[in-house]
């Protein structure tokens, strides 16, 4: 079968934006360019309710990379024809035909044809086509079974005048909002599971991230800063290039572990990094910081410590994952292709000098009182001017 000749690109939640629907279309038009110009030169134009691209090559390729960015409800890569019963029935046939020879799936199969019919002049109605195609493609495939309620395979008809698609194909996309919609969040990134699928669900929600990690050399060596790199372009690959910060927190590591209870040292490592992540995050004009927090998933994830941590932060924290449980956070790093990164066998900086009791439900005047012993604005003032500002790309 031939390459499509453009991809029928619809969007869901976009439609329901009203007055600022324009602005998120504008924007989803953009990055829908910026990912399909990785593949091929490809031409971008808006239709309604549709978003139309027309690949110069590649039309399968760039239909599956479509389907992978934020806004996109479905993709299918789709054939021009003419305002014509007798064309659209042939090229129908086609598709049909090819779409069974590729298709593996045991038979029978459920199988409709939807036409829709935008263009009032056309002079059969929707239902009056789809009857006169489905009479002329069924013949044949005594493995297909219509159904007209969530068929298995369904092949459809836009007329829309002097461009009409016919298409059998439909590529579910991620939905949510285009990226960059709602700003900027910084997500601090370490190599577990949960934080690159955090953000993965920022960027659904309009978010560019921004990454920042906290690296604690001699004790934590390159390999482990790689694997980090490594989750934070895979991850980008759902928005495009990001600032990676790299934080040299050893100083701060060790004076907590010297300075203060160790029962107390997770929290207070992740409060360091609150302080340290806002820092960055207003220099760089970030709006929010992003985290892979998980309610009652460890110790320091107690509500209780949740709030002691997130009160050292400067800006809205952000948790996308506190609702899901590991299973739910798992399959999604599997269909993001993070998990299998995130299982490379590498030291975390939040398990160095891992207390052997760490606190549950901590308390504001313990930490206080711990924190009283540690020179935090002058370990913080070092901790960002070490910072080391990266580029991660995912096609790099």
């Amino acid at each position: 079968m031939r390459e499509p000749d453009l991809l029928l690109i619809r969007f869901g939640e976009l439609a329901l934006k009203g007055g600022n629907r324009a602005a998120y279309e504008k924007a989803l038009r953009q990055n829908l360019r910026k990912a399909l110009r990785e593949i091929a030169d490809v031409r971008i134009q808006a239709i309604h309710a549709r978003i139309l691209a027309y690949p110069s090559r590649r039309g399968a390729q760039m239909a599956r990379r479509a389907a992978e960015v934020f806004g996109v409800k479905s993709v299918s890569p789709a054939y021009t024809v003419p305002a014509d019963a007798d064309a659209i029935e042939a090229l129908s046939k086609e598709l049909l035909d090819d779409a069974l020879l590729r298709d593996q799936r045991p038979r029978p199969l459920t199988f409709r044809v939807r036409v829709k019919r935008a263009d009032k002049r056309f002079p059969m109605s929707s239902i009056e086509l789809e009857r006169r195609i489905a009479d002329h493609v069924l013949p044949g495939h005594e493995g297909l079974e219509v159904s007209l309620k969530e068929p298995q395979l369904e092949l459809g008809v836009e007329i829309r005048g002097k461009q009409n698609y016919v298409f059998v194909e439909r590529l579910a996309g991620p939905g949510g909002l285009p990226v960059g919609t709602s700003g900027r969040a910084l997500c601090l990134l370490s190599g577990g599971i949960d934080s690159p699928v955090a953000a993965y669900l920022g960027m659904k929600r309009g978010l560019h991230m921004g990454f920042i990690t906290f690296h604690s050399f001699p004790y934590i060596g390159e390999s482990a800063k790689r694997k980090i790199q490594d989750l934070a372009r895979a991850v980008c690959r759902y928005q495009g290039p990001a600032q990676f910060f790299v934080v040299p927190f050893t100083e701060a590591q060790e004076a907590i572990r010297d300075q203060t209870p160790e029962r107390y040292r997770v929290v207070l490592y992740r409060r360091m990094m609150n302080r340290i992540a806002s820092r960055i995050a207003h220099r760089q004009s970030y709006k929010a910081l992003l985290t892979g927090e998980n309610l009652a998933q460890v110790a320091s994830q107690t509500l209780k410590n949740m709030d002691l941590i997130g009160r050292t932060a400067e800006h809205l924290v952000l948790r996308p994952l506190v609702g899901f449980d590991k299973e739910e956070i798992i399959a999604v790093a599997r269909r993001i292709g993070t998990f299998e990164i995130s299982n490379r066998p590498e030291l975390d900086c939040c398990t160095l000098f891992q207390p052997k009791s760490p606190v549950i439900f901590g308390h504001p005047e313990e930490c206080a009182a711990a924190e009283a012993e540690l020179a935090i604005e002058d370990l913080v003032e070092r901790a960002v001017e070490g910072t080391v500002i990266e580029r991660v790309d995912p096609f790099d």
